[in-house]
């Protein structure tokens, strides 16, 4: 048996493109436990400056292939010529591929025996992956946990480690996968030899942590079905009024993309909905800001007599100039809007332009509006009197755990995502961006409602079960019972715990292999010095005989 390759670089390639087709919308799930295989194998004798070149090369195959929708999206809505949409796609693949390449390094320069390539592999990429979710604003896309979305039993330990713990499970079993191949090859890693007792624990430690997973999951599912069996369940209405995003911002569209939502909503009456959800910027509008194009909204509301959440940018003085919010408002039954959620994350280069001074040069996708200003963290929207306020999250908001959990902690007993994925077409990215969502009503154990512009919209039980979606661009009304939990799970209440564990960790071997290298220089000094001390005596006794 040999696990050689020729290429140093294809093993690299393959793991990229398994982790990419373990993603939506390919989702061949099964493929994210072997993806970093190759990845390993082409690491296996390799410098530590070969190693990140190799991790480089694997992140690259994988981040391009991933989010190839960057193009079309830049191309279309940024006006941007092809050449610098493919150069912006490279850039941004290129800094995700930096993990990668860190990882791959760390892995070579840390993991000197077999048994602690099963140990630090999770680690160090669960370790890097939290760096990612909030360096340079944080950009989570791509986390491998995502990509067990479905797998309903093994994503249930998301209330208590969030994502990040399936992500640590993922590559745990990798990393024990290749080992296991080692020995069977009888091949060495860092000229160790594994041993047949490192090949049994390497297989027996994913193994024991995956079944104590799934057996937490079943006894977690039954136990939150049998809180939604006895749960306050009003019902949710989302419209997807499916509106083309080339005529959506055309003045001369604005009234009738309105009345499109206002029939589609009024054909949801009869199954007397609780409160009717809006996507992200429904009204091509600022709600209150335009007098006229409001009045035909409240006054639906006020014929329906519902409640209804509603996506739209906002307008507000603030030191004596205009400030620009991407919100969401709560609509009572009388017409008057009650409430009002602020965006708190917004996109850069779509919403506004960071360092806007140094790149005063690029523009934005959104150029109907000035740069949008961010709301306050944790704001919640009450809608009933019985019922506990909602937690809102505007577009790839749903993609940031913290966020999510910082309403539930602030008493939201339901999440709602309103977005507008037209951006990305057909891609894949509209089907990784309501992946993402999936977990947040697991790890906080609440309902997820998901309403979309063009699709997906859609339902999330507490369970993280999709209870309902839609197709892609096609008009769509969706009406369910939504379960209203009141739990605080572990994850809630203590956050990104597994991560922050992981980065201490990873913080204390670097420390140590700095002490280490310094006292080997040191040593290395001293026998330097030693060996010249005795060359010059040697010289002064030569002289004096």
């Amino acid at each position: 048996m040999t696990i050689e390759f020729k290429s140093k670089w294809l093993p690299a390639i393959i793991s990229g493109l398994l982790l990419t087709a373990a993603f939506p919308k390919i989702g061949l799930s099964t493929l994210a436990w072997f993806a970093l295989v190759p990845l390993h194998i082409a690491l296996r004798e390799r410098t530590p400056k070969e190693a990140f070149r190799v991790g480089m090369i694997a992140g690259l195959a994988h981040y391009l292939t991933l989010l190839y929708w960057v193009v079309f999206t830049m191309r279309t809505y940024g006006y941007l010529p092809w050449w610098q949409c493919v150069s912006l796609l490279v850039l941004l693949a290129a800094y995700l591929s930096l993990y990668t390449g860190l990882f791959s390094l760390a892995l070579v320069r840390l993991g000197q025996k077999p048994v602690h390539l099963v140990l630090l592999a999770p680690v160090l990429w669960v370790a890097l992956e939290y760096i990612r979710s909030f360096f340079l604003t944080g950009f989570t896309w791509g986390t491998v946990g995502y990509s067990q979305f479905n797998r309903l039993h093994i994503i249930q330990i998301s209330d208590i480690f969030g994502v990040y713990g399936i992500s640590f499970l993922v590559v745990l079993f990798n990393a024990a996968v290749y080992v296991l191949l080692l020995f069977l090859a009888q091949k060495n890693w860092q000229d160790h030899p594994v041993e047949k007792r490192q090949a049994l624990l390497a297989v027996a430690l994913p193994l024991i942590l995956i079944s104590l997973g799934l057996a937490y999951g079943n006894m977690r599912i039954r136990a939150i079905d049998g809180a939604m069996a006895g749960a306050l369940s009003p019902r949710v209405a989302v419209i997807q009024g499916n509106i083309d995003q080339a005529r959506k911002w055309d003045p001369a569209f604005q009234i009738g993309t309105t009345k499109k939502y206002v029939d589609l909503t009024l054909s949801v009456v009869p199954k007397q909905p609780e409160l009717v959800v809006w996507p992200e910027t429904a009204t091509p509008f600022y709600f209150e800001a335009s007098p006229k194009l409001t009045r035909l909204v409240t006054d639906a509301v006020r014929q329906a007599g519902i409640r209804l959440l509603v996506g739209s940018p906002s307008v507000q003085r603030v030191a004596g100039s205009n400030a620009y919010y991407n919100s969401a408002y709560m609509v009572a039954p009388d017409g008057r809007a009650t409430g009002r959620y602020d965006k708190v994350h917004l996109v850069p280069f779509g919403e506004y332009v960071p360092l806007k001074q140094v790149l005063s040069f690029v523009g934005k996708m959104v150029a109907q509006v000035g740069d949008f200003s961010s709301g306050d963290k944790g704001r919640t929207l009450f809608w009933g009197e019985n019922e506990p306020p909602i937690g809102v999250q505007i577009c790839f908001e749903i993609i940031f755990p913290e966020l999510s959990r910082s309403l539930v902690k602030n008493g939201a007993g339901v999440l709602v995502n309103l977005t507008n994925d037209a951006w990305f077409g057909k891609s894949g990215a509209a089907y990784q961006h309501f992946s993402m969502a999936v977990f947040r009503a697991v790890e906080n154990r609440r309902s997820l409602v998901r309403c979309a512009n063009t699709g997906i919209s859609g339902f999330v039980d507490p369970a993280g079960r999709i209870m309902a979606r839609t197709a892609l661009f096609e008009d769509a009304v969706l009406v369910r019972a939504v379960p209203i939990l009141d739990e605080k799970t572990i994850y809630t209440r203590i956050g990104d715990g597994l991560p922050i564990v992981c980065l201490i960790v990873l913080g204390g071997l670097i420390g140590r292999l700095i002490r280490r290298d310094r006292q080997a220089a040191h040593g290395a000094m001293l026998v330097k010095i030693t060996d010249w001390v005795k060359r010059l005596v040697s010289r002064i006794v030569d002289k004096r005989r």
